[in-house]
């Protein structure tokens, strides 16, 4: 596993320069098939996302886990945190930072821009990261960023666990606006995973967040439920996502990576 230093980069803020903090980068074990960004949670960062993907038994995936940057977050009362966009509510209907959601999507979109064009690429990650996540797939869908910017890559995959859909009110009409945004919609698979007895981000935000994306032409949707889960992963929803890549990633899967 390797890591290298932050980025500057615009994020929301007025229009203020954030820094992305530290990205780690595990290498895949095996022939390298897909690259994943993996994003972390509100206050964590992309080191302890880094170690528990490392044991996954998943030899073809390279994952890469930035770290977001320190900004005043609102729903601290503005006590700076490690946050991919501010928030006032961790829900689908707080309202919506469009220009952090933006710029943590461009930020994703160059980590993948210069992987090697054979490569599957992908984007996951738990909470607020899961959120960037789903957004990230809905520009891709749009074939735009929220801002009208062009979003520059094609993704193959998104992940989102303990998470919610930003901007879920406008998504229909965006995928609407274009034939082409209705085949990337209908065609990209998504993976929602969210626990019943989560106290942070409540298990309505999530099954409201699957439904909205399959009422808009998402169809490729998996949503999983897990009756005692809290605002955590474990072992059986990890398996899940694993198994699930494979899937739908055509890469091998070992019992012991």
């Amino acid at each position: 596993m390797s890591s290298f230093g932050g980025t500057s980069s615009v994020a929301s803020g007025g229009g203020k320069r954030l820094e992305y903090g530290r990205t780690h980068v595990v290498r895949p074990k095996g022939a390298h098939k897909a690259t994943i960004v993996w994003l972390h949670g509100l206050g964590d960062n992309g080191a302890s996302w880094s170690q528990l993907l490392e044991t996954l038994p998943l030899p073809n995936i390279k994952w890469i886990c930035p770290t977001a940057p320190t900004r005043p977050v609102a729903v601290f009362g503005g006590f700076p945190s490690t946050a991919w966009f501010d928030v006032a509510d961790l829900s689908e209907d707080a309202p919506d930072d469009v220009e952090g959601l933006d710029a943590s999507a461009a930020h994703v979109a160059n980590l993948l821009s210069t992987e090697p064009a054979d490569i599957k690429l992908g984007v996951g990650g738990f909470s607020m990261g899961a959120a960037t996540a789903l957004y990230s797939a809905t520009c891709y869908a749009h074939g735009k960023y929220g801002n009208g910017n062009p979003y520059p890559v094609n993704l193959t995959v998104s992940v989102g666990l303990s998470g919610w859909l930003p901007c879920a009110r406008s998504l229909k009409n965006k995928i609407e606006s274009s034939q082409e945004a209705a085949q990337k919609a209908s065609s990209i698979p998504l993976l929602l995973c969210h626990g019943k007895a989560d106290d942070v981000v409540l298990y309505k935000h999530g099954e409201k967040s699957a439904d909205a994306l399959k009422t808009t032409g998402f169809s490729n949707v998996v949503f999983k439920s897990y009756n005692r889960l809290g605002h955590y992963t474990v072992p059986e929803e990890m398996d899940e996502v694993c198994k699930w890549l494979t899937a739908n990633l055509g890469v091998s899967s070992s019992s012991s990576a």
